[in-house]
Protein backbone atom coordinates (compact mmCIF):
# COMPACT_ATOMS: atom_id res chain seq x y z
CA UNK A 1 0.00 0.00 0.00
CA UNK A 2 0.99 3.46 -1.18
CA UNK A 3 1.06 5.74 1.97
CA UNK A 4 0.04 9.48 0.45
CA UNK A 5 1.77 11.86 3.05
CA UNK A 6 0.44 15.29 0.85
CA UNK A 7 -3.24 16.84 0.40
CA UNK A 8 -3.51 19.85 -2.34
CA UNK A 9 -5.35 23.26 -1.50
CA UNK A 10 -5.32 26.85 -2.04
CA UNK A 11 -3.05 28.96 -1.18
CA UNK A 12 -4.94 32.78 -0.13
CA UNK A 13 -8.68 33.53 -0.58
CA UNK A 14 -9.33 34.47 -4.44
CA UNK A 15 -12.52 35.63 -6.05
CA UNK A 16 -14.53 35.04 -9.32
CA UNK A 17 -17.38 36.05 -11.46
CA UNK A 18 -19.64 34.24 -13.45
CA UNK A 19 -23.05 36.59 -15.51
CA UNK A 20 -26.22 35.18 -16.60
CA UNK A 21 -29.24 37.11 -17.87
CA UNK A 22 -28.54 39.80 -15.86
CA UNK A 23 -27.42 37.89 -12.53
CA UNK A 24 -24.04 37.69 -10.78
CA UNK A 25 -22.53 34.83 -9.38
CA UNK A 26 -19.59 36.23 -7.61
CA UNK A 27 -17.72 33.34 -5.93
CA UNK A 28 -14.90 33.79 -2.87
CA UNK A 29 -13.04 31.06 -2.34
CA UNK A 30 -11.20 30.17 1.01
CA UNK A 31 -8.53 27.98 2.38
CA UNK A 32 -10.01 26.97 5.66
CA UNK A 33 -9.26 24.36 8.43
CA UNK A 34 -12.35 24.75 11.17
CA UNK A 35 -15.82 25.53 11.02
CA UNK A 36 -15.93 28.31 12.71
CA UNK A 37 -13.36 29.85 10.55
CA UNK A 38 -16.09 29.14 7.82
CA UNK A 39 -18.99 30.75 9.47
CA UNK A 40 -16.82 33.76 10.34
CA UNK A 41 -16.55 33.74 6.32
CA UNK A 42 -20.34 32.99 5.23
CA UNK A 43 -21.26 36.25 8.46
CA UNK A 44 -18.95 38.58 6.64
CA UNK A 45 -19.85 38.18 3.27
CA UNK A 46 -23.48 38.50 4.41
CA UNK A 47 -22.91 42.08 5.97
CA UNK A 48 -20.71 43.36 2.83
CA UNK A 49 -23.10 41.91 0.64
CA UNK A 50 -26.61 42.80 1.80
CA UNK A 51 -28.33 43.85 -0.80
CA UNK A 52 -27.64 40.24 -2.75
CA UNK A 53 -30.42 37.39 -2.91
CA UNK A 54 -28.47 34.66 -2.26
CA UNK A 55 -25.11 33.30 -0.48
CA UNK A 56 -24.61 29.54 -1.15
CA UNK A 57 -21.42 27.62 -0.32
CA UNK A 58 -19.75 24.72 -0.01
CA UNK A 59 -17.00 23.17 1.85
CA UNK A 60 -14.73 20.28 2.31
CA UNK A 61 -12.45 19.77 5.24
CA UNK A 62 -9.65 17.15 6.52
CA UNK A 63 -6.72 15.47 4.78
CA UNK A 64 -9.28 12.81 4.12
CA UNK A 65 -11.77 14.95 2.66
CA UNK A 66 -14.45 13.36 5.21
CA UNK A 67 -16.17 16.48 6.45
CA UNK A 68 -18.26 18.42 3.81
CA UNK A 69 -21.26 20.84 3.46
CA UNK A 70 -23.15 22.19 0.79
CA UNK A 71 -25.71 25.13 1.20
CA UNK A 72 -28.39 25.80 -1.83
CA UNK A 73 -29.44 28.69 0.81
CA UNK A 74 -33.16 29.00 -0.43
CA UNK A 75 -31.97 28.39 -4.52
CA UNK A 76 -33.85 24.97 -5.63
CA UNK A 77 -32.95 21.95 -3.69
CA UNK A 78 -29.32 20.71 -5.72
CA UNK A 79 -28.97 23.65 -7.74
CA UNK A 80 -26.00 25.83 -6.05
CA UNK A 81 -24.00 23.84 -3.15
CA UNK A 82 -23.72 20.88 -5.03
CA UNK A 83 -22.34 22.43 -8.05
CA UNK A 84 -19.65 24.34 -6.17
CA UNK A 85 -18.84 21.39 -3.93
CA UNK A 86 -18.44 19.01 -7.77
CA UNK A 87 -16.12 21.79 -8.55
CA UNK A 88 -14.29 22.22 -5.13
CA UNK A 89 -13.58 18.12 -6.21
CA UNK A 90 -13.15 18.36 -9.61
CA UNK A 91 -10.11 20.52 -8.54
CA UNK A 92 -8.97 17.96 -5.87
CA UNK A 93 -8.68 20.23 -3.27
CA UNK A 94 -9.42 20.31 0.63
CA UNK A 95 -9.52 22.47 3.43
CA UNK A 96 -11.58 24.87 1.19
CA UNK A 97 -15.11 27.12 1.14
CA UNK A 98 -16.55 28.65 -1.74
CA UNK A 99 -19.50 30.98 -1.11
CA UNK A 100 -21.19 32.39 -4.61
CA UNK A 101 -23.00 35.91 -3.77
CA UNK A 102 -25.56 36.34 -6.75
CA UNK A 103 -27.26 39.64 -7.18
CA UNK A 104 -30.48 38.76 -9.09
CA UNK A 105 -30.93 40.09 -12.28
CA UNK A 106 -34.22 39.86 -12.76
CA UNK A 107 -34.93 37.07 -15.29
CA UNK A 108 -35.43 33.47 -14.00
CA UNK A 109 -32.57 30.69 -14.92
CA UNK A 110 -34.58 27.44 -13.85
CA UNK A 111 -32.44 24.68 -11.87
CA UNK A 112 -30.37 23.71 -15.30
CA UNK A 113 -29.48 27.43 -15.59
CA UNK A 114 -28.55 27.91 -11.76
CA UNK A 115 -26.28 24.72 -11.60
CA UNK A 116 -24.40 25.70 -14.44
CA UNK A 117 -24.29 29.51 -12.92
CA UNK A 118 -23.09 28.42 -9.70
CA UNK A 119 -20.71 25.66 -11.14
CA UNK A 120 -19.09 28.19 -13.76
CA UNK A 121 -18.88 31.12 -10.76
CA UNK A 122 -17.19 28.25 -8.38
CA UNK A 123 -14.66 27.09 -11.46
CA UNK A 124 -13.82 31.09 -12.27
CA UNK A 125 -12.56 31.29 -8.52
CA UNK A 126 -10.80 28.49 -8.20
CA UNK A 127 -8.86 29.49 -11.64
CA UNK A 128 -7.85 32.13 -10.46
CA UNK A 129 -6.15 30.19 -7.45
CA UNK A 130 -2.49 28.91 -6.85
CA UNK A 131 -2.77 25.35 -5.78
CA UNK A 132 -0.43 24.00 -3.22
CA UNK A 133 0.53 21.14 -1.82
CA UNK A 134 1.12 20.57 1.89
CA UNK A 135 2.13 17.36 4.38
CA UNK A 136 -0.66 15.72 5.58
CA UNK A 137 1.03 15.86 9.70
CA UNK A 138 0.08 13.99 13.11
CA UNK A 139 0.70 15.42 16.16
CA UNK A 140 2.73 13.75 18.88
CA UNK A 141 3.25 14.69 22.64
CA UNK A 142 6.65 13.75 24.48
CA UNK A 143 7.95 14.73 27.82
CA UNK A 144 11.38 14.87 28.91
CA UNK A 145 13.84 15.96 31.35
CA UNK A 146 15.62 19.60 30.81
CA UNK A 147 19.43 18.03 29.93
CA UNK A 148 17.56 15.72 27.12
CA UNK A 149 15.59 18.96 25.63
CA UNK A 150 17.85 19.80 23.12
CA UNK A 151 18.39 16.32 22.17
CA UNK A 152 14.00 15.87 21.47
CA UNK A 153 14.35 19.67 19.77
CA UNK A 154 17.34 18.44 17.03
CA UNK A 155 15.48 14.60 16.53
CA UNK A 156 12.38 16.84 15.40
CA UNK A 157 14.29 19.11 13.25
CA UNK A 158 15.61 16.18 11.54
CA UNK A 159 12.59 14.36 10.79
CA UNK A 160 10.90 18.00 9.57
CA UNK A 161 8.58 18.55 12.61
CA UNK A 162 7.46 21.46 14.12
CA UNK A 163 7.47 22.13 18.00
CA UNK A 164 4.30 24.27 18.44
CA UNK A 165 3.94 23.89 22.13
CA UNK A 166 6.45 24.13 24.62
CA UNK A 167 5.55 23.45 28.38
CA UNK A 168 8.76 24.14 30.72
CA UNK A 169 8.13 23.16 34.02
CA UNK A 170 8.97 20.41 36.40
CA UNK A 171 9.59 18.30 33.24
CA UNK A 172 9.75 19.51 29.66
CA UNK A 173 6.42 18.92 27.74
CA UNK A 174 6.63 19.31 24.26
CA UNK A 175 3.87 19.30 21.09
CA UNK A 176 5.01 18.56 17.80
CA UNK A 177 3.94 18.64 14.40
CA UNK A 178 5.40 15.50 12.50
CA UNK A 179 4.91 14.79 8.73
CA UNK A 180 3.24 12.07 8.29
CA UNK A 181 6.03 10.31 5.75
CA UNK A 182 8.54 10.97 8.62
CA UNK A 183 6.46 10.23 11.91
CA UNK A 184 6.91 6.59 12.68
CA UNK A 185 11.09 7.83 12.48
CA UNK A 186 10.53 10.56 13.97
CA UNK A 187 9.15 8.47 17.49
CA UNK A 188 11.45 5.58 16.84
CA UNK A 189 14.42 7.84 16.79
CA UNK A 190 12.78 9.49 20.44
CA UNK A 191 12.26 6.34 21.81
CA UNK A 192 15.37 4.74 21.12
CA UNK A 193 16.98 7.44 23.50
CA UNK A 194 15.56 5.97 26.14
CA UNK A 195 15.21 9.84 27.93
CA UNK A 196 12.52 10.73 25.89
CA UNK A 197 8.99 9.75 26.85
CA UNK A 198 6.42 9.68 23.76
CA UNK A 199 2.74 9.88 24.18
CA UNK A 200 -0.34 9.73 21.69
CA UNK A 201 -2.65 11.55 23.16
CA UNK A 202 -2.42 15.46 24.84
CA UNK A 203 -1.77 16.53 27.71
CA UNK A 204 -3.87 17.56 30.48
CA UNK A 205 -4.99 20.81 31.32
CA UNK A 206 -2.24 21.66 34.43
Amino acid sequence: MVMIGTYKTIAAPVIGEFKDKGSRFIAFAYPVDTADKIKTHVDKLRQEHHKARHWCYAYRLGTEGLRFRANDDGEPSGSAGRPILGQIDSFGVTDVLIVVVRYFGGTLLGVPGLINAYKHAAAEALCQAEIIEKNIEKTAWIICDYPHLSEAIRIAKANNAEVIRQDLALDCRLTVKIPLADYEKCLAAWQDTRHIEVQSEPFPPQ
